[in-house]
């Protein structure tokens, strides 16, 4: 896998001929569209345990709550966000695509979002099984790629993965609370361990040997 320039984005259908601020405004249209309650990312149990989701952080009095990230990601715990960004991480939540190994531009991407105080989610390409799932989930082989709630960013471009935060809505300036940390990266598939068959037990008072008739 190889990483991209600013060329590999040309795949993009909003981007192709249009200059980054026209892509800029049409995207913020596009987004707005988006935003509907069929794509809410947050999860209420209600204390008589019905099921409800709204694109808003809801109150602790309305029961427990978990948060719907890119991809259907479940993050460990919900965080209370600034009002700056509630909305932006509520409607198009940011997942960051690598590989595993050295690649400068992925240096480059992760240091863009966290100068820019984007909370994001990195997945990372260990293995073969990991590129097919990135090229299912982006289109291509690329890295690094972005995911911006259904919106997807192939190949690391500065002046254009700001605009479309931009028209997004995340702030310019860092607003995560200090104390946040990113999750820790993940593969893109999910390991799971399959169970041994064990042999079945012996009977008690077997051996390994065949008994002998008693005469």
């Amino acid at each position: 896998m190889s990483s991209t320039s600013q060329r590999k984005n040309a795949h993009l259908p909003l981007m192709r001929g249009l200059p980054v601020q026209a892509a800029a405004s049409l995207l913020a249209a596009v987004l707005g569209l988006a935003a509907t309650p069929g794509h809410a990312q947050f999860k209420v149990i209600g204390p008589d345990g019905k099921v409800t989701y709204t694109d808003r952080p809801p109150p602790p009095s309305e029961g427990k709550a978990t948060t719907l990230g890119a991809r259907g990601t479940t993050p460990a715990a919900v965080i209370t966000w600034p009002e700056e960004l509630r909305q932006p991480v509520a409607r198009y939540p940011v997942t960051l695509y690598v590989i595993a190994s050295a690649c400068a531009p992925c240096d480059s991407a992760r240091q863009l979002l966290r100068q820019r105080g984007v909370p994001f989610t990195e997945k990372q390409v260990v293995t073969p099984e990991d590129g097919d799932a990135l090229e299912k989930l982006t289109g291509g082989r690329d890295a690094p790629a972005l995911t911006l709630g259904a919106q997807t960013l192939r190949g690391l471009s500065s002046e254009l993965w700001n605009s479309y935060l931009d028209a997004a809505g995340y702030p310019r300036e860092s607003r995560l609370p200090a104390n946040y940390r990113n999750p820790a990266p993940s593969p893109v598939t999910e390991k799971r361990e399959i169970p041994t068959a064990r042999a079945p037990a012996a009977p008690p008072g077997a051996s390994g040997r065949a008994a002998r008739p008693r005469t």
